[in-house]
């Protein structure tokens, strides 16, 4: 414990977070002018000066008020001029003293400076403990620091002063200035160093776990990278503390989830993964793989719907606009409209959209979705091998990412959309699952308000969503999946109704596109239809519409040229000088009726054909030989035909060895186009029997069927485009069978008018139609009685 004392007029220099202890050495710097003007006027005397620390260090020039109430006087060692007007000053305390009386606060602080006595110390051994266990802990203090000082060292293991011991510490070691503040005030030795020993364990604990963070941050700092360390730090920090101190970011990531409202579950999943993200360490692949999955989540409209408009009415006057023709179509889209106005709360319909392509399924989808006021996304289906695309991927994949369903949900922005599930009959499937059976869960009402997908792994509600699917045909989508879907057939367009969406529709859209107007292009009547008939054979009027913008193109070179007057007219004359050489000759009938030769009707995936049979019969042993690129299923029903003829071959007037003595070829020409199916069951019998028998068959005539081997015609598909192909034809007669006469009213009316239906329940009624009178047959091949003739111009 210092001995000195000191009463009298001192000049006082303010300290600044700096506190000097009797009996202590210690240099700093001095810059404020009051200071340095102190500091002269102690050298001019005694070289003593009170040392005195001030409350606030942004005050600048501190009054009594703003200094603590003890202070050290100390004795100048050594000034030394430094950096600008600032001063070297090394000093060292003599004793603790307090200020009684400001003598002047200009140009200087000075004043009454008086010392204050320090209790005794006692001689216990709590004293001689303390001293040992001061001096213990502060060599593992240094050892901590890595700065040795023998010198401080040895002056405190050979002092027998808990005071000066206490002062020791506090001056030299890292403790905070309260706690040197508190040392400086505390009188009583003994008390002053049980404080020095407390503050200096927890600087030293301090000081080990800043050496702890140092020791795991070290392993990935990176030179480059100061930042990385510094947020290291701060991670830790605040993990020793138990703060919870989250960044900004997490703070948006929090408010975000929970502001949707949703499920307890999933909102406790997606902040487990927000705290997941905190303890990633900066630049992490699983910190980028939480980012892009929380903002995945985030992106999806939870609670954005749009307001739906259900007005039939209104639906109606969109679908008439938008679409000609289709009336079926259109009423059974309105019947869902009116289900869905009298019935809010029910689950919208799943519909499926079955048509050939061009025929307006994917347009028409845009229509329901635009009288409903909703949003439309489409999802392209064509190709898709793989159940993630619809189910999405794992996080645990690199480059993982939510399945179609949810990104088309994410690109529509409203949690009921229309969801347009295009070209659902081209999925495929492979080793990595199969999509249409991912697909069951999102097409079942029952099951798709808690929707699952692999990425996302939280429940989302698609009972709102109204899913319109399409195909072209339905031979290729798996049953269980069919079952779920409502499906509309949308057959092929008459000619007359591509006739009038060419005028209506088809014309005026490629006029616009290529800068036309209705004065400077005009297509007549007839070049449209002769662009219908002999250059596109479709079942829809995608062909038909790019003949339109072919002749828009070449219409625009002509107008720019100077040679030739602004104003085109294309007519069935100069049409080829548009389009070029017709594509497809006009069908033609037969100039006579001939034996062997008799026109069938097909559906393809363009529409209705004719299909005609040719059939040879030579002298031979008995063979049947089939030619023109044919399917098993067609070459089954000629050989279902043969074994009618040869049941029934006296009733049909052939002879009854012709299997033994003929050969029998049957042919269908245009072998390079692949042909199967049943319908023409009845064409081949009839060929067969024509050329058999040497009886002609009416060339006015043709027919669809399957056939049995006890003679019956069997109900069939494709009516509607199967008559379409015969009036294009020439034809004006057609036989069906007797079962599909129920789809005449499926038929269309100009179609209808100008066709005669012959119903036709055996192979004996298409015969008495199809050959013509003169035939010689048996007398009991006749018609039916119980066949009737509907109003349509049906004849028997």
């Amino acid at each position: 414990m210092s001995e000195n004392t000191y009463a009298g007029v001192l000049p006082i220099l303010a300290l600044r977070g700096l506190v000097v202890f009797p009996d202590q050495t210690i240099h700093f710097d001095v810059g404020r002018p009051k200071s340095v003007m102190a500091l002269e006027e102690a050298m001019k005397k005694d070289q003593t000066l009170l040392l005195i620390p001030q409350k606030d260090l942004l005050v600048d020039d501190p009054k009594l008020a703003d200094l603590y109430p003890i202070g050290t006087v100390g004795k100048i060692k050594q000034v030394l001029k430094s950096q600008g007007d600032n001063l070297r000053v090394l000093v060292t305390g003599l004793c603790r003293a307090r200020i009684t009386e400001i003598q002047q606060s200009e140009p200087y602080l000075s004043g009454m400076v008086e010392s204050i006595a320090e209790e005794a110390e006692g001689d216990s051994l709590r004293s001689h403990a303390l001293r040992r266990e001061a001096n213990t802990l502060y060599n593992s203090y240094l050892e901590l620091t890595e700065h040795p000082a023998q010198l401080i060292q040895m002056k405190m293991l050979a002092s027998e002063s808990d005071g000066f011991l206490a002062d020791s510490i506090a001056q030299n070691s890292g403790i905070e200035f309260p706690g040197k503040i508190k040392l400086l005030s505390q009188l009583n030795p003994t008390k002053r160093l049980e404080l020095a020993i407390k503050l200096l364990r927890q600087e030293s604990e301090m000081l080990r776990l800043e050496s702890d963070i140092q020791e795991k941050t070290r392993a990935t700092l990176d030179q480059n990278q100061r930042d990385y360390f510094l947020r290291e730090q701060m991670k830790v920090i605040r993990d020793e503390l138990g703060e919870d101190d989250e960044e900004s970011e997490f703070d948006t990531y929090i408010q975000s989830i929970r502001s949707l409202k949703l499920e307890e579950d999933s909102e406790k999943k997606l902040l487990k993964d927000v705290d997941r993200l905190k303890k990633q360490p900066f630049g992490s692949s699983e910190g980028a793989v939480l980012r892009n999955y929380l903002d995945t989540v985030l992106e999806l409209p939870w609670n954005k719907r749009t307001k739906e408009r259900v007005d039939v009415e209104a639906g109606r006057k969109i679908l008439d606009h938008d679409h000609f023709g289709m009336e079926k179509v259109k009423e059974r889209i309105l019947e869902t409209l009116a289900v869905r106005q009298m019935a809010p709360d029910m689950p919208p319909q799943i519909l499926c959209l079955v048509g050939p392509p061009g025929v307006g399924k994917t347009s028409i989808s845009y229509s329901i979705a635009k009288s409903l006021n909703r949003k439309l996304a489409r999802i392209s289906l064509g190709g898709v091998r793989d159940e993630a695309d619809i189910r999405g991927h794992r996080k645990t994949y690199v480059g993982a990412m939510p399945g179609r369903i949810i990104t088309a949900l994410i690109q529509a922005g409203s949690f009921n959309p229309v969801l347009l599930l295009d070209e659902i009959d081209k999925m495929g499937m492979d080793q990595r699952g199969d999509p249409a059976a991912a697909l069951l869960e999102v097409l079942d009402a029952e099951q798709n308000h808690a929707y699952r997908d692999h990425y996302l792994e939280i429940p989302v509600d698609l009972s709102d969503v109204m899913f319109i699917t399409t195909a072209n045909s339905l031979d290729t989508v798996p049953r269980p999946l069919l079952d779920r879907m409502e499906v509309i057939e949308l057959g092929s367009y008459t000619d007359e109704e591509k006739l009038m969406i060419a005028k209506n529709h088809l014309f005026p859209k490629q006029l616009a596109k290529h800068g036309l107007k209705k004065s400077q292009l005009k297509i007549t009547d007839d070049a449209i239809r002769e662009m219908i008939y002999c250059y596109t054979r479709e079942s829809g009027v995608r062909n038909l519409e790019r003949s339109f913008a072919e002749i828009c193109r070449k219409a625009d070179m002509q107008i720019l040229s100077q040679e030739t007057p602004k104003k085109i007219t294309v007519t069935g004359k100069n049409l080829e000088e548009f389009l070029g050489v017709r594509k497809y000759l006009p069908d033609r009938l037969p100039c006579t009726d001939q034996v062997g030769l008799v026109t069938g009707l097909a559906w393809t995936s363009v529409g209705g054909e004719t299909l005609e049979v040719e059939v040879n019969v030579m002298d031979g042993s008995g063979k049947l030989e089939l030619t023109g690129n044919l399917g098993d299923v067609m070459k089954e029903s000629a050989h279902a035909a043969m074994s009618y003829i040869r049941a029934n071959a006296a009733k049909l007037g052939v002879p009854t060895d012709f299997y033994k003595t003929k050969d029998i070829h049957v042919h269908f020409p245009e072998g390079a186009v692949p042909k199967d199916g049943p319908s023409a069951g009845v064409t081949v019998c009839t060929a067969l029997v024509s050329a058999l028998t040497g009886a002609t068959v009416r060339r006015d005539v043709a027919m669809t069927g399957e056939i049995s081997i006890r003679g019956r015609v069997m109900q069939i598909g494709g009516l509607r485009e199967k008559t379409m192909a015969a009036l294009r034809h020439g034809i004006t007669t057609v036989i069906i069978p007797k079962d599909n006469l129920r789809d005449l009213e499926e038929i269309d009316q100009t179609v209808r008018k100008q066709l005669n239906f012959v119903t036709a329940e055996t192979v004996d009624a298409v015969l008495s139609v199809a050959l013509n009178p003169k035939t010689e047959l048996d007398p009991s091949i006749r018609i039916p009685e119980d066949v009737k003739t509907p109003a349509c111009g049906l004849r028997q």
